[in-house]
């Protein structure tokens, strides 16, 4: 299913697809062609036809034809930014609301200060984690953690940790990044991109957690244990996730290695010139390999073919 990350069900999906083939179609056809029950076929029409996916026709009985599938995407995608922005809003107030908690408590929020102590706190925060990491990874970088921070989330991934992980768009053009991002993700990291992350994050198990940020040239982490604001970014992490695009699959593909970074970087949006620059291939090769792709998969454009990867699981 492709409609997933935009809050679309399997089940709406089904529906959606038999009324794109089938134009002027009944409810009656449309249970008969998906296997649904007429009742069911209604409420999910009725959804559709909320969500802008397909529209009633006048008449009697009532016939539905689909949207557009280009225009009904981008419409789905800007609610779905829409709802980003409104997480980010919610996590500002209920910043506001804990702040102020917390000083009516007269509890300190503790702040890490200084590179080295940030470094040392994110190690040893994942280190504390029991099933699950969530990070929104973004420049700039630490270079002394850079190496550290690889080498532990190897390690805790072997003792069954589960790492997701959203990278900026810009992260990846970082010198030797694409190549971490590459290794992670064939040891188990479950690796996806976005334009335009919005902070640093960590977060642990959904109980601890750390957002670096840079006030005049000094690192600082703020520290969170559980608690309203920590669901709140856990939440808006969720939301960036589902509309990132994947990057690459843990599990063996049957790729050439190299079309299978090209695969993962054209689904992510790069351009063949950025895609040459980040890899040291010429652009002439990128092209060339991406069109024997894109005729192997049966797509006449990159965006077909990333869709084709996603849907066999060669992007996770």
């Amino acid at each position: 299913m492709v409609l997933g990350p935009f809050g679309v069900t399997e089940a709406e999906e089904r529906a959606y697809r038999f009324v794109l083939g089938v134009p002027d179609c009944t409810v009656a056809e449309v249970a008969d062609g998906t296997g649904a029950e007429t009742g069911a076929v209604r409420r999910l029409l009725r959804t559709l036809e909320a969500k802008g996916l397909v529209c009633r026709l006048p008449g009697a009985p009532a016939r539905y034809q689909g949207a557009a599938p280009s225009l009904a995407i981008e419409v789905l995608a800007l609610v779905r930014h829409r709802q980003i922005e409104e997480a980010k809003l919610a996590t500002t107030e209920l910043t506001d609301i804990w702040v102020a908690a917390e000083r009516d408590r007269q509890v300190p929020i503790e702040v890490v200060h200084g590179r080295d102590a940030n470094t040392q706190r994110f190690l040893h925060t994942q280190l504390a984690a029991r099933r699950e990491v969530l990070t929104f990874d973004r420049p700039p970088y630490v270079e002394e953690g850079i190496g550290p921070q690889h080498d532990l989330q190897l390690r805790r991934m072997t003792e069954g940790i589960r790492y997701r992980t959203v990278y900026d768009r810009a992260s990846l053009a970082e010198p030797g990044q694409m190549e971490r991002v590459f290794a992670l993700a064939r040891a188990g990291e479950q690796a996806r991109v976005y334009d335009g992350v919005p902070l640093k994050m960590l977060v642990t198990d959904r109980t601890a957690g750390l957002v670096p940020f840079t006030v005049a040239g000094v690192r600082r982490s703020v520290v969170l244990d559980e608690s309203p604001l920590l669901h709140a970014l856990a939440s808006l992490f969720e939301l960036v996730w589902e509309r990132a695009a994947p990057l690459w699959s843990s599990a063996p593909t049957g790729l050439d290695p190299v079309n299978e970074r090209l695969l993962g970087f054209a689904a992510a949006g790069y351009t063949d010139e950025s895609i040459a620059r980040m890899t040291g291939l010429s652009k002439r090769t990128v092209e060339r390999r991406m069109r024997q792709m894109m005729d192997r998969m049966g797509a006449r454009t990159r965006f077909q073919a990333g869709l084709q990867a996603g849907r066999s699981g060669l992007l996770g």
